[in-house]
This record gives C-alpha cells, structure tokens and sequence, in this order.
C-alpha cells in the first residue's frame, strides 16, 4: 500500500508539474508576449512576470521590447546635382505595438527586409532632391531626420517605430574619388605653380630694387670720395703754393727728395741718365749747384753762385 501511494503522489506531482509549465510562462524585461488562440491574439503582456496560458489551446510569442538595430547595405544614389553618391546608412527601431506588428510581419525577420525597403526608399527619395555639397558636408543631420520621418510614416503600420536613422558614409564611387582627387591635385599643382611664379616675380623684383639701391650708393660714395679727393687735391696745391712761396729753395729740395724716393725703390732700379743731371744736382751739391755752373766763375765772380734762399737758374723744379 505504502509504495502505491508514493507512486500515486510522484504521478500526481508529475502531472502537476506538466501542467504548471504548459500554463505558466515568464515575461522577463527585455521581452513582451502575445497571448495567441488558435492562431489568434488575445492578449498582449508588456509587464515582466509570471503569467498563463490555457494548455494545447493558447500558445506565446515573445516579441523583443529593446532598440533594434537595422544595418543596410552600401547603394548609389544620384544626388540632385547628377552626382553618384555611395551611401552607408543604419536605422534604430523598436516594436511598440506587438499585435499589429505579428498581424502585419509576423516575425522581426520579415519587419528587417520591409525596413530595408523603407529605408532605401528614403535614401532614394530624400538624398535624390539634395546635393552632393548638403548630403556630404552642409546638411547632413536635416536629411537624416527627413529619412527618420519617411520611414516611420511607413513603420508605424507595421507596429514599429524608427527611432534614428544615421548615415556612415556618404561618398563618391571609387572610379570617381580617385577622378576628384587627381583633379584636386592638379589644382593643388597649378596653385603651388602660380605661387612659385608669384613667388620669384616678387624675389626678381626685390633684386633689382637692391642692385638699383647698391649702384646709386655707390655711384653717390664714388661722387662724394671725388669731391672730398677734389677738395684734398685742392688744399695740397695751396698748401705747396704757399710752401713754394715762402721758400722757394726748400721747396725745390723737398719735392727732389720726393723723387729720388719714388725713382730709387729697393729691387731691381735701372736708370740711364747723365752724371751731370739735374736729378742728380742733390748728389753733386747740397746746395743743389752744378758742379759745371761754379768752376767755370771766374775768381772772385758771385754773380751765378746761389746765395741762400734763392732759387738756382736752371734747377728742376718739379
């Protein structure tokens, strides 16, 4: 008796427990449920818990409640200034109305293929009447939340909400990037070119400006050492003027030794000349006399023999 009545109850929980998971199921937070009877909706669950269900007649589906994500691939599209553009985009969403979305899609599977529709229609639509400048640079966030606003007017049919719309990339095709960049970079080359031009115009012009301001100093400095040597030329003659006029013998004597500096230098100084030159009275005479001029006097006639202080007929006065 005693083992039939621990069958019995080990039956008995057994189908207790058979029954409590065919009835009962939890919600958990990232989820919401749809309560389905033969094929139909009648409840949707939204709340976390521990809910139920009628055995073999109801069955659920578990929806996801967080932010989804959609990831589209790359496509053209032709901006409003005829320019081909490659667009990488993704979208947020979400399910917000469970019974609508499994009447409408069923599944998330079948909602990302519409979605993937929706959005590159709006890519399309949005980014054909733009262009290149506005999508790539100017006016980027606007076009995003006019592609935001297409899609969900669409969405909202299906229970779903797009929450944002972003686009990764927005750029040229790769046959046309690298046109636009050899294009830049011959720009690039012709401006560098024409600053070079400017460049050595402006460095030509410099040189002259300062080989004209050097040949006027100089031409100035030239003048002034003229003049100043003009001046010194000047006060030399008047100085051996006056020289000349106080002591005309002196002067003579002066200029002589002059000469006979500049004629004898150190070296090799050959000179032709007669022993009896007036280059050489200095030599003959300290008083600068002939030697010829006193012996041909006859004694006791002074008249050629120079007294000092005047000057001796016939000398070399330079």
């Amino acid at each position: 008796m005693k083992k039939v009545a621990l069958t019995l109850t080990l039956l008995l929980l057994g189908i207790l427990a058979i029954g409590a998971y065919m009835t009962l199921f939890t919600v958990y937070e990232t989820q919401q449920a749809l309560v389905l009877e033969f094929g139909k909706a009648k409840r949707v669950i939204d709340k976390p818990g521990l809910n139920y269900k009628v055995p073999f007649i109801q069955n659920v589906v578990f929806l996801d409640k967080r932010l989804l994500d959609l990831d589209s691939a790359p496509q053209e599209v032709i901006a409003a200034d005829q320019k081909r553009l490659v667009v990488d985009a993704f979208a947020r969403w979400r399910i917000t109305d469970p019974l609508l979305f499994y009447q409408a899609v069923n599944n998330e599977f079948s909602a990302r293929t519409r979605l993937s529709d929706f959005l590159e229609a709006a890519l399309r639509r949005v980014l054909g009447s733009a262009s290149f400048e506005a999508v790539v640079r100017d006016d980027r966030n606007d076009l995003m939340r006019k592609i935001t606003g297409e899609m969900n007017n669409k969405a909202r049919a299906l229970g779903i909400t797009v929450v944002d719309v972003r686009i990764k990339r927005a750029d040229l095709p790769e046959a046309n990037s690298l046109a636009v960049y050899r294009r830049m970079q011959t720009e690039r080359q012709r401006e560098a070119s024409e600053i070079r031009a400017e460049g050595e115009e402006a460095s030509r012009r410099i040189r002259a400006n300062a080989d004209r301001q050097v040949t006027v100093l100089k031409a100035d400095a030239t003048g002034e050492s003229e003049r100043i040597r003009g001046t010194g030329d000047a006060t030399k003659n008047r100085v051996f003027a006056e020289a000349f006029g106080k002591d005309p013998d002196f002067f003579a004597f002066y200029r002589s030794m002059q000469a006979y500096e500049s004629a004898l230098q150190s070296g090799d100084t050959r000179m032709l000349l007669s022993p009896d030159s007036q280059f050489f009275q200095y030599f003959n005479d300290s008083a600068g006399r002939s030697s010829g001029a006193s012996s041909s006097l006859p004694k006791g006639d002074k008249s050629n023999v120079r007294r000092p202080g005047t000057a001796y007929p016939g000398a070399d006065t330079p």
